[in-house]
């Protein structure tokens, strides 16, 4: 995740950069020895942590305690800045893996980091493969005994929020584990869409109740996806 990131950042801050580099080569390194993703991930949030002292953004969290360490979860978050990823990351102490944009898995030495870590491509325009992905995704929970991380709006809003997919909903019932609604607000005033200036602002993640889908067949996706959205955008408002 740190190379996809290194593009987005290139501008904003010396440091971010050099950081980025620094930990995205670690970890693709880290990523011949360890086919389980843990040790990637670990770098991961030690990347996001300094990349955020950095910025000099401070991140109040809210609802951690309704998360259980050993559990696995479909967490579902909205999506306003590339200043999310860092945040959830720095801030969520589970093993979670990402879905990723499926370009990326096509990039030499980067497309196979990914594939070692867990993290999966995001397929748009291909219903049967984009299934598949996600039936992936349901395997990687079960087998791996990880959680992952979904921003089912499809890519960053310039305001307000987007239509939730249905994924994201899919998903955590194909895999059987809860999914968990995310509201991240600030972010957009940290790093707006189309700037390359971060700026210091407070950040809030609010992680609500985990909403069971035990039992629930595929056919409630939708119903879940309107959950879902409602809910994130309840603790997006506070």
């Amino acid at each position: 995740m740190f190379l996809s990131r290194l593009r987005a950042y290139l501008l904003i801050d010396p440091l971010i950069v050099l950081a980025t580099i620094l930990f995205g080569s670690m970890s693709l390194v880290a990523s011949a020895f360890d086919k389980t993703g843990r040790t990637q991930h670990a770098l991961a949030r030690v990347w996001a942590r300094v990349l955020l002292r950095v910025s000099g953004v401070r991140v109040h969290v809210e609802g951690l305690e309704k998360l259980q360490p050993d559990a696995s979860y479909v967490l579902v978050a909205n999506h306003r800045s590339y200043m999310d990823t860092p945040v959830v990351l720095a801030h969520i102490p589970l093993q979670f893996r990402f879905f990723a944009k499926q370009g990326l898995f096509r990039i030499p030495l980067l497309g196979g980091h990914l594939r070692r870590a867990g993290h999966l491509p995001v397929v748009r325009g291909d219903p049967r493969a984009s299934l598949k992905s996600v039936s992936a995704g349901a395997r990687l929970i079960v087998q791996r005994g990880v959680s992952v991380l979904l921003f089912p709006e499809g890519g960053r809003s310039p305001a307000g929020m987007r239509d939730f997919k249905e994924g994201a909903a899919y998903l955590a019932i194909k895999a059987g584990v809860p999914a968990v609604p995310i509201g991240i607000g600030g972010t957009r005033q940290v790093l707006p869409m189309g700037s390359a200036v971060v700026q210091p602002r407070p950040v809030t993640l609010r992680i609500g109740d985990p909403i069971p889908t035990a039992g629930l067949k595929p056919t409630a996706r939708g119903g879940l996806t309107e959950t879902l959205q409602k809910r994130v955008a309840e603790l997006m408002a506070g």
